[in-house]
């Protein structure tokens, strides 16, 4: 699998984790001009913002070691945006990210962490 394919799995494994977890999905990558948000779902009447990070090894750290002060920035921008663009501007929200480790290149997932409230706006 290349990276795009991996990243791709892991959105769909990352969609079905959220769901069993009691998140309903709201948006699947919502994108606008500048970025996109992995997953939009809704816990507990909280809209939260998910970046999924899937990894093969442990050669590069942690998934979510990959979401630096840019990629938040990035995010809160386009949370901002579906904020606006939902008129959803006094609801509660956060961001979290999923963290998925896959079995090499079978596809196997051999771990999932789940990160609420991962970081705040940038």
């Amino acid at each position: 699998m290349n990276n795009r394919e991996i990243g791709c799995l892991g959105e769909r494994i990352a969609e079905s984790y959220l769901v069993q977890m009691g998140y309903t999905i709201l948006e699947r990558n919502f994108r606008q001009r500048g970025g996109e948000i992995d997953i939009v779902a809704q816990d507990d009447g909280t809209i939260c913002f998910i970046e999924v990070k899937t990894r093969t090894g442990d050669a590069f750290g942690a998934p979510s070691e990959a979401v630096d002060i840019r990629k938040r920035a990035k995010i809160s921008h386009m949370a901002m945006a579906y904020l606006y663009k939902n008129k959803l501007h006094n609801r509660p929200c956060r961001f979290d990210v999923v963290e998925i480790w896959l079995s090499g290149q079978s596809g196997e997932v051999k771990r999932i962490n789940l990160i609420k409230d991962a970081f705040d706006f940038v």
